[in-house]
Parts: C-alpha cells; sequence; structure tokens
C-alpha cells in the first residue's frame, strides 16, 4: 500500500538544488508532479530579462509494498523530521487498485526494500513486473529505488538486478535502478535527477515529431 503525495521541485543543474513547495497525503497510491527549472530560466529570473516561460510539470505514480519506505522518502524530501512520519498501513489486497492512479501518469517511482525477506522481495519483484508491462505505464520512465541500502541485510543493486530479472525484462524500456537510504539524500536526489532527464528526453522526442 501507498500514499499519495503532491511535490513541487525547483531544480537549478548546478548543484541539482531541490526545493519541495508542497504535500498532500490523500490515499492509496502516490502521485506527484514535478516542477522543472533549467539553469537557463535561473539566469533568466536573476538577470531580470522578464519572467521565465511555464514550468514543465511530470505526473509520476510512485508505488511498492507496505514497508518498503515510500513515505518516509518522500517526506525526507519534504525536509519533514523522520519522527513525525507515520508509516502507512493497509491490506496486501489494496494492491489490485493500483492501476486506478496509473491514467495519466508520466512516469513510475517503483520503491523496494532491500533488506526484506525473501517473500517479500518476491512479491515486490512480481508487483514490478505487472507494472513494468502494465499497457499505460509500460511506455514510461521507470526509477526503482533499492531502498534501505543501510541495513546490514540489503542486497547489493546488482543483486537486485539479477534477482528482479531487469536486464531482459525491461530491454527496450527506460529505466533506472538506483541504491538509497534515508541517510543519503544526495544519492536520492541525483536518481530523481536521472529521472528528470528521462522525462525531459521524452518531451524533446515528442517536439521533433
Amino acid at each position: 500500500m501507498s500514499e499519495c503525495i503532491q511535490i513541487s521541485f525547483a531544480v537549478c543543474r548546478i548543484g541539482i538544488y531541490t526545493t519541495i513547495t508542497s504535500m498532500r497525503a490523500v490515499g492509496i497510491s502516490s502521485l506527484f508532479t514535478i516542477n522543472i527549472y533549467l539553469l537557463v530560466l535561473c539566469f533568466r529570473a536573476l538577470c531580470c530579462k522578464g519572467p521565465p516561460p511555464a514550468r514543465p510539470e511530470y505526473d509520476l505514480v510512485c508505488i511498492g509494498l507496505t514497508g518498503s519506505g515510500k513515505t518516509s522518502l518522500l517526506s525526507k524530501l519534504c525536509s519533514e523530521s523522520p519522527e513525525n512520519v507515520v508509516s502507512t498501513t493497509g491490506a496486501d489486497n489494496i494492491r489490485k487498485y493500483w492501476s486506478r492512479y496509473y491514467q495519466g501518469s508520466q512516469g513510475v517511482i517503483f520503491v523496494l526494500d532491500s533488506a526484506s525477506s525473501e517473500d517479500d522481495l518476491e512479491a515486490a519483484r512480481n508487483e514490478l513486473h505487472s507494472a513494468l508491462q502494465h499497457p499505460q505505464l509500460c511506455t514510461l520512465p521507470f526509477l526503482i529505488l533499492a531502498n534501505h541500502q543501510d541495513k546490514p541485510a540489503a542486497r547489493s543493486v546488482q543483486e537486485i538486478k539479477k534477482y528482479f530479472e531487469l536486464e531482459p525484462l525491461a530491454r527496450g524500456k527506460r529505466w533506472i535502478l538506483q541504491p538509497c537510504s534515508l541517510d543519503d539524500m544526495d544519492a536520492l536526489k541525483d536518481s530523481f535527477s536521472q529521472l528528470i532527464n528521462l522525462l525531459e528526453e521524452k518531451d524533446h522526442e515528442a517536439i521533433r515529431m
């Protein structure tokens, strides 16, 4: 089960400085909007050359099993104290309703617990495979976050890539597999930066067409 969060990012490409301006928790699946300022827009604003053009927005759906760390990661990005985070709870059969939140999405963030039990890792594998093949998501860029890398039992990115069979399954798709934890926000922000690059590449392809 997961939560729905709306986040706005303003990104200047030097240092990937990220500002989060709003957050709203409303339900089962995580959906948030990323707003991006390219470096040139920052310069335009600083040099008083008129207001910058409207910021591009992207609707992303964030999914993952209960306990994977979705709420904690997104709350930390919002600079909230982990002490104030209340984990999302719910029955596993809620997963069948995830697809209700897929329509209109432009990208997918899948969070998995890299230190989970074999049974939970298998369940996460099945859900990721299902998302990668879903007709509303299969053409979208995926950011796969291997969370809880700070735990002793955490599996490496290479182990997860092999176990999840990402190379054969996601061949021809646009996906990123990144390690993360609450203790390494720089790595998490870098992961989002890579996803933003994929989203921008898609926009440029659409313009060329």
